[in-house]
């Protein structure tokens, strides 16, 4: 089976090819535009622009993804249909319409969340199994997700942000910051320089990590950032060092709360294993000390992060998920983007 996924929810365009033979997958191209450095100037995404530019960029990536892949017969096509930005969303979603019209071929319309974590079981397809019950956490510009997987394609939301998701609090603090977008790279970073003496105690709160629940808030980590830039002289919030150390502690103060929230979750429900996914886990750090804190609280859980390169918004989760969900495919008329998806 080789099946297509298209990727159009914020402001990448991803098209790519996964043949699938006997449960033995082959990535055969996967094909990311970044619109980052278009919206960096703007500190953030601006939907109207990233949709003109998926419009532009469709016909343009899906035809380098075909010629990598050096193949003709496409089985089936994949196409994300939210959570996301509405606009950019309709972009993929007409585009896959079209493709599937004119080949004639069955199209599947995938959860972005859901295909964040799917990414993971690339590598598991014959050992499924033994993964369930799952606890999954998504990280992302936009989201803060903790969900139960209790078998493929059943799922139970537990805890999710209040406010703002993560990425979106690294995103702002980096703008306040002066380190441009998006944020949590650039965090990330200047949180890796050393510093011998931490000459600001700068200590921020851990929102919401004792409460008897699993959700996020990560809004009031923004504010507190903010009431302490404004409490410091001009010259020292604006030095290296200031920086440095309110990156470290930004960084740490919301992994802190995501590993205690997801490990909470998973010795609640007796997980089998734990499953992140997003572009927030592409952070370093949070993938070490996640590791960390597995084999020495939970040794026996299997912990399943996916390669950096996967983590960020890409079409390969998109296709794999499509295969996934191969039987429910729906006609091109039944398909509509919807921006408020959930899981």
């Amino acid at each position: 089976m080789l099946i297509l996924g298209i990727e159009t929810s914020c402001d990448d365009t991803g098209i790519s090819l996964l043949q699938v033979t006997s449960y033995k997958l082959q990535v055969l191209s996967n094909v990311v535009s970044s619109q980052v450095k278009l919206h960096a100037k703007y500190g953030g995404v601006y939907p109207f622009l990233a949709k003109r530019e998926h419009n532009k960029n469709l016909p343009i990536v899906c035809k380098k993804a075909l010629r990598q892949a050096r193949c003709k017969k496409i089985d089936l096509i994949g196409v994300t249909i939210g959570p996301g930005l509405e606009p950019c969303l309709w972009e993929g979603v007409n585009f896959a319409k079209n493709l599937a019209e004119k080949l004639k071929k069955p199209l599947v319309p995938v959860n972005h969340l859901e295909a964040h974590i799917l990414i993971n079981l690339k590598s598991q397809i014959s050992n499924l199994k033994s993964l369930f019950p799952a606890v999954c956490l998504v990280v992302s510009g936009g989201h803060t997700i903790l969900f139960l997987m209790k078998k493929n394609g059943k799922y139970r939301l537990i805890g999710e942000t209040r406010d703002d998701a993560a990425g979106e609090c690294f995103d702002k603090v980096a703008r306040l910051l002066g380190l441009g977008y998006p944020g949590g790279p650039a965090i990330a970073k200047l949180a890796n320089y050393e510093l011998s003496i931490t000459n600001y105690g700068i200590k921020l709160p851990r929102p919401m990590i004792y409460q008897k629940n699993f959700d996020f808030s990560f809004a009031g980590l923004k504010t507190a950032v903010l009431y302490d830039f404004k409490s410091k002289p001009k010259k020292e919030r604006n030095s290296k060092e200031y920086k440095i150390e309110m990156a470290k502690e930004i960084q740490q103060a919301i992994i802190d709360v995501l590993i205690f929230k997801t490990f909470k979750a998973a010795k609640e429900f007796r997980a089998k294993s734990i499953i992140l996914g997003g572009g927030v886990v592409a952070n370093e750090e949070l993938r070490k000390q996640f590791q960390e804190k597995i084999q020495k609280e939970l040794p026996n859980t299997k912990y399943l992060i996916p390669n950096p390169k996967y983590c960020t918004d890409n079409a390969l989760m998109v296709a794999l998920a499509a295969f996934f969900n191969r039987k429910k495919t729906k006609k091109p008329e039944e398909i509509k983007a919807e921006a408020n998806l959930k899981i």
